[in-house]
């Protein structure tokens, strides 16, 4: 044994949480992390791996990715796979806020044509963007047009002129899931996603304007296919979900799978926030096209922000959007449970594979990576704090071992209540304008509790999935503005 806890060091960034370290375990548990990080890892996030890896019809392992922290039911940072014909579907295993996501688009500015306006340009979008909880979105639209929103995703935004079609082929499946059924979405979630189309939300969601030093370029021939071609480019990062309607989402079906998998399907699970349902029974099929649903309202979320944005350029920079370079670099979700094709045992399965605060990274030339990127693999977006800095990677044929699954973010150390008695809203703007950094949130306390040190080292969650064989990166992004909820 390498650690006191029972974990099995298999590599430099790999760890192994074996069958007998809990009754119940059908499959061991796989974690990604340097040793330092893994000193950091709270002994609940072992055990939510561990009440995972019991679940009916898991394949290979539970795995716990380089940022991952306490979730709600499955870690943040989890990741599963399942048979569809004898496996689960667990709304804990995707998130609350269905399809949270990144996408990160291109500018032809670089840093030192963006600092003459940065406060005008931070301050521009704050006002543009609806930010922070409760706030209405920027389209206003009936009951049954959400309805057609989150049955297609981002080609209704890019059919109804907020967008171009490159950004639909730049976003993940096209930004637009099959067999999304509206009728299996309750009339509140209804109510409460048609007003939230175009919102940023609160939390830990966010726009941030970032330059890509020449310095911090780690594969230049990857990150010209990106976009990111020149020294001190300017790019824009966005995070951000279903917002209120995911949640909604899985707050109804979760109720109804308590009500369920025991009394119909004799589900014993470890823990009730892994609530679940057989996928091929009505309940988990019922689910999963609401599941549909929510992913394609974050796709259309995230492309009226986009929209957004580029009219705020126009605007401040009296040039048309796109010769400003603004075209979209990827976007790609983190929150989401997905039918795909993977090798298991020198066999082509289907798998429904769970990813939760986890992105997918499919290899170079592997169906569902576009065609753009197909000789680099697709790319991916992870996200660090307004402090710090975020990374964009791409995947590599290392990656099946995951499925094709990395890490999403910095990963939280402290809870948000902790990081609010730590650190102080007032000190950490003056602390981000010293270092060049333009912040404009809603509240002081939202500050606080996105702190840097609230957060791991987003370079070395980074360098581990780069040494455990997950991605690969192309390029760290310095942050020099940032608008939050």
């Amino acid at each position: 044994m390498d650690d006191t806890r029972g974990l099995q060091r298999v590599d430099t960034a790999v760890w192994e949480l074996p069958i007998g370290y809990r009754s119940g375990m059908r499959v061991p548990v796989r974690l990604y992390a340097s040793r330092s990080l893994m000193e950091t890892l709270d002994e609940e996030v072992l055990v939510q791996a561990a009440n995972v890896a019991c679940l009916p019809g898991i394949v290979g392992y539970s795995f716990c990715m380089p940022d991952g922290h306490r979730g709600y039911g499955f870690p943040i940072g989890g990741a599963a796979a399942f048979d569809p014909d004898t496996g689960v579907i667990s709304p804990g295993g995707i998130g609350f806020d269905i399809n949270c996501g990144m996408r990160l688009i291109a500018t032809s500015l670089t840093e030192p044509q963006v600092r003459e306006v940065l406060h005008e340009l931070v301050d521009r979008l704050f006002q543009a963007i609806p930010v922070g909880a409760g706030r209405t979105g920027m389209l206003t639209v009936s009951p049954d047009q959400f309805r057609e929103i989150i049955s297609e995703g981002s080609p209704w935004c890019i059919r109804h002129g907020y967008g171009v079609d490159e950004d639909a082929e730049l976003t993940e499946d096209g930004g637009a899931m099959p067999g999304a059924d509206p009728t299996a979405v309750s009339d509140r979630a209804i109510e409460r996603g048609l007003r939230q189309v175009g919102t940023l939300g609160s939390g830990n969601h966010y726009l941030e304007i970032q330059v890509a030093r020449p310095h911090n370029v780690v594969d230049p021939h990857a990150a010209s296919i990106l976009r990111i071609d020149r020294p001190d480019q300017v790019v824009l990062m966005m995070h951000t979900g279903s917002r209120g309607f995911g949640h909604e989402v899985a707050s109804g079906y979760l109720r109804i799978f308590l009500d369920v998998m025991n009394s119909r399907y004799k589900l014993g699970v470890t823990d009730r926030e892994l609530a679940c349902a057989p996928f091929g029974s009505p309940e988990g099929q019922r689910y999963y096209a609401a599941m549909q649903c929510a992913m394609n309202m974050a796709f259309a979320n995230r492309q009226m922000i986009l929209h957004r944005i580029r009219e705020v350029f126009a605007d401040l920079f009296h040039r048309d959007p796109f010769d400003l370079g603004m075209h979209q670099i990827y976007d790609v979700t983190h929150n989401t449970a997905k039918l795909e094709e993977h090798v298991v045992d020198g066999q082509s399965r289907r798998l429904l594979v769970h990813r939760k605060g986890a992105t997918r990274a499919f290899a170079p030339g592997m169906p569902g990576v576009p065609d753009r990127y197909r000789e680099i693999g697709q790319p991916v977006i992870i996200g660090g704090s307004m402090e710090t800095g975020s990374y964009l990677l791409v995947g590599r044929p290392e990656g099946a071992a995951t499925f094709y699954t990395t890490a999403h973010g910095s990963g939280r150390l402290m809870g948000r209540r902790q990081a609010r008695r730590t650190f102080h809203g007032t000190g950490l703007l003056r602390r981000l304008a010293e270092q060049g950094i333009h912040v404009r949130a809603v509240s002081r306390s939202i500050l606080a509790e996105e702190a840097g040190g609230a957060y791991k080292n987003i370079d070395e969650v980074v360098d581990a999935a780069d040494q455990a064989g997950l991605s690969r990166k192309v390029v760290r992004l310095v942050p020099i503005g940032n608008i939050k909820g």
